[in-house]
C-alpha cells in the first residue's frame, strides 16, 4: 500500500470520527468511521495484517473506552484477520459486496464485543445484537458505500491471491 492518497482517505476518515460523528445525533446509530477505515485497510491487507492492525485499533478503542477492556481488541482483531481472509472471496471492487461486508464486519464486531465484554444480560443483550448493532451496522455502510463510491481510484483495488 504505498499509494499515497489510499492513506489520506484513512487520514481524513480518522478525522471524520473525531470531528464528524459527535455532530451526527445518536452516538449509538452514527457510523463508525474508524471501522471502515480499517475495514478498508484489512481487505486490501493480508490475514495477519488485518489481526494485528486490528488488535491495534481495538487497544486504541479499550484505552478510550475501558469498560469492558480487552473486548474490543478482540473483536477487531477477529474481524481484522476475517477481512484479510474474505479477499480470496471477493475479487472485484464492488459497491452491493462492500456495503453487506461492513453490514456483516460491523455486527460481527459487536457480537463479539458484547459478549466478551459480558455486560449485558436479557433484553438489554437481544436488543443491542438485534436492533442497535444492525441500526448502527447499516448507518456504517453507508458511510464506507460514500467512501468506496467517491474514492474509488484513491482506495485502490483490493488484494486478490
Amino acid at each position: 500500500m504505498k499509494n499515497p492518497r489510499f492513506w489520506i482517505v484513512m487520514a481524513l476518515l480518522v478525522a471524520g470520527q473525531f470531528w464528524l460523528r459527535p455532530r451526527l445525533g445518536d452516538p449509538r446509530f452514527a457510523p463508525d468511521f474508524i471501522l471502515v477505515a480499517f475495514l478498508f485497510l484489512a481487505t486490501r491487507s493480508r490475514p495477519a495484517t488485518g489481526a494485528a492492525v486490528g488488535f491495534l485499533v481495538g487497544l486504541l478503542s479499550d484505552a478510550v473506552g475501558p469498560t469492558a477492556f480487552g473486548s474490543a481488541a478482540l473483536a477487531y482483531t477477529v474481524v481484522g484477520y476475517l477481512a484479510g481472509l474474505a479477499t480470496a472471496l471477493f475479487v472485484a471492487d464492488n459497491a452491493l459486496v462492500t456495503g453487506l461486508f461492513v453490514v456483516v464486519a460491523a455486527w460481527l464486531r459487536d457480537l463479539i464485543q458484547v459478549l466478551a465484554g459480558n455486560q449485558l444480560r436479557g433484553d438489554a443483550l437481544l436488543w443491542q445484537l438485534f436492533v442497535g448493532s444492525p441500526l448502527a451496522a447499516l448507518t456504517t455502510a453507508v458511510l464506507a458505500l460514500v467512501v468506496f463510491l467517491v474514492f474509488r481510484g484513491w482506495l485502490g483495488a483490493r488484494r486478490t491471491r
